[in-house]
């Protein structure tokens, strides 16, 4: 095809294209029966090289180095199946090896004769024009969730057909998640959402969440327990006085800095929905909790940039990158989430004080400390908080103390802002059983310092286990309640062994989709007890030794088949 039928090489007699990405590329194949009809070919990001470097310099295409951008090369689909689904099929299976990647963009060179119809499906061009043997090509980009959009909005019904028939053989779902964050908890749905097999809990390992190991101290489940049927009937005190009062003493902090509500989601949605609007410049940690990319670009639509947090540095944020990256004023808000979900790195107080200090008075900085009691508790900005306008520290009372399930966390800020946070608050923010709960965990804290010292000998020798299972895994223990897997070239990715524990009831959570940074390939663990940290090691043996996708031609069968010709 690209030497007799578009003349952009000589012809060869073997019948091969070779090409200096061929063995960094991911190759996505289309079959029917036993004969390949068409492939699309993919460059990563982490390749470090894309092929548009043979025609543009990245001054030219600075897109390039943005380190979020996937390369769409050489669809091809053989003559005779150029009217069938074929074609379509394969970029939509680009589109969603990408996002499963976290891609957040697509870059492609298109024949400049069918520009209306890369237009059509949401591509753009972004003013650069390359020649490649006869013919002239448009250099074309897109952002990866609008053209998920456009694609699920326009051809939705299309789609749908084609799932019964495809044989979908990626290690991506066909079809994208519902409108939302994706959180893990994919362990709840084996255990069943509709609550009438809950007996489930105790066959499944939900290592997917970050939800605590350990029981809630002995305070809170009697003062849940001693009278339940007033506890779920009797309407909360409105405002919580009383576990305000509880936070201000348990803190030493002042009442009026206060804010609380059901989980930091709540307080994330509702302060966040009143500072920002879509012309708001908001800079985020990249990896880093998938909840604020999504409020932030898909709740209210603002422009975010983000702060790269490099693998070869441990994933450690830079104070002087970070003091430059601010230094111009642009930016209205900065999230960091400290110790950091889901590298797990926690950057020590005294940096993080010196960079806001130096920060332009116009940045406002949220601090989520809701892993903090993993570290050490005097280590809180919120002190800072309490006394800056320019600071807000948030802290979920959930995986600290056992809490997940009752929803509870608050905010600290200086009295006007949390005054205002107050206001726009519903009456009754936080059930009565939570309130209880919540009270009852911080007047224990002797109960959980123990606990989360015996987390971390509890991580130490799940750890070791995992090390153990193959040298070539990399094992980061991080400082908090989770540690991450690395997996090895040419071995499963990550979405494949969390696809395989699962057949053991082992839920682990692939981190791919959060950032690119994860090349598809880092699984994150969270720490159970002893008896569930074996399981999760025996399910990671079996999982490690799957055999590789097979990128020769796949077996017979009645319907078209796609597959993934190589994991990275």
């Amino acid at each position: 095809m690209y030497a007799r039928e578009l003349g952009q090489h000589a012809p060869d007699p073997a019948g091969r294209l070779r090409d200096g990405l061929d063995g960094d590329n991911v190759y996505l194949v289309a079959a029917r029966g036993t004969a390949r009809i068409g492939f699309v070919s993919l460059t990563p990001p982490w390749v470090g090289r894309y092929a548009l470097d043979k025609y543009l310099t990245r001054d030219e295409l600075p897109l390039l180095d943005e380190g979020d951008a996937f390369e769409v090369r050489i669809l091809t689909v053989e003559p005779r199946w150029r009217s069938t689904a074929a074609a379509p099929l394969l970029m939509y299976a680009a589109l969603r090896w990408i996002a499963s990647r976290g891609g957040r963009r697509v870059v492609a060179m298109g024949r400049t004769e069918l520009l209306g119809m890369y237009r059509a499906v949401g591509l753009r061009p972004v003013g650069r024009t390359v020649h490649s043997g006869a013919l002239t090509f448009e250099v074309l980009t897109g952002d990866v969730p609008e053209l998920t959009r456009v694609t699920t909005d326009r051809h939705g019904v299309a789609l749908e057909r084609l799932r019964s028939a495809v044989d979908w053989r990626l290690d991506v779902p066909f079809a994208p998640r519902p409108d939302g964050c994706e959180h893990g908890g994919a362990s709840f749905t084996a255990i069943g959402t509709g609550f009438r097999s809950l007996e489930r809990r105790r066959q499944v390992v939900a290592a997917d969440v970050l939800d605590a190991w350990f029981a809630p101290a002995p305070g809170v489940r009697a003062a849940l327990t001693e009278d339940p049927g007033w506890v779920a009937r009797t309407s909360p005190p409105t405002d919580a006085d009383g576990l305000l009062a509880e936070i201000a003493t348990a803190r030493a902090l002042p009442a009026e800095t206060l804010a609380v509500g059901a989980g930091s989601s709540d307080l994330i949605f509702r302060a966040f929905g009143r500072w920002l609007t879509p012309q708001s410049r908001v800079l985020l940690m990249d990896p880093g909790y998938g909840e604020y990319a999504h409020v932030t670009e898909r709740v209210i639509g603002c422009r975010v940039d983000r702060f790269p947090l490099r693998r070869e540095d441990g994933w450690r944020i830079d104070p002087a990158r970070l003091s430059a990256a601010v230094a111009s004023g642009r930016y209205d808000l900065v999230v960091v989430v400290n110790p950091n979900n889901p590298t797990g790195r926690h950057a020590p107080a005294a940096e993080l004080r010196s960079v806001i200090a130096a920060a332009p008075d116009r940045t406002r900085w949220w601090i989520d400390e809701a892993y903090l009691g993993y570290v050490d508790l005097a280590e809180s900005l919120a002190g800072l908080a309490a006394s800056d306008p320019r600071v807000v520290v948030c802290t979920s009372l959930s995986k600290m103390y056992a809490l997940s399930g009752m929803r509870a966390a608050y905010l600290v800020a200086e009295p006007a802002t949390a005054a205002r946070l107050r206001r726009w608050t519903p009456p009754w923010p936080v059930s009565l059983p939570a309130q209880l709960a919540a009270v009852a965990a911080l007047r224990d804290p002797a109960y959980y310092r123990d606990h989360w010292l015996r987390t971390h000998a509890l991580r130490r020798r799940l750890a070791a286990g995992l090390a153990g299972l193959d040298e070539t895994v990399v094992v980061d223990e991080t400082v908090a309640n989770f540690l991450t897997l690395t997996l090895p070239a040419g071995g499963p990715s990550a979405a494949q062994v969390v696809a395989e524990c699962r057949r053991h009831d082992v839920y682990l959570r692939d981190l791919s989709p959060l950032s690119p940074r994860y090349e598809g390939c880092t699984v994150r663990i969270a720490v159970k007890d002893t008896a569930e940290n074996a399981r999760i090691v025996a399910a990671c043996r079996a999982a490690l030794y799957l055999p590789r996708p097979a990128a020769a031609v796949p077996g017979p069968t009645s319907a078209d088949v796609l597959a993934a010709g190589s994991v990275r």
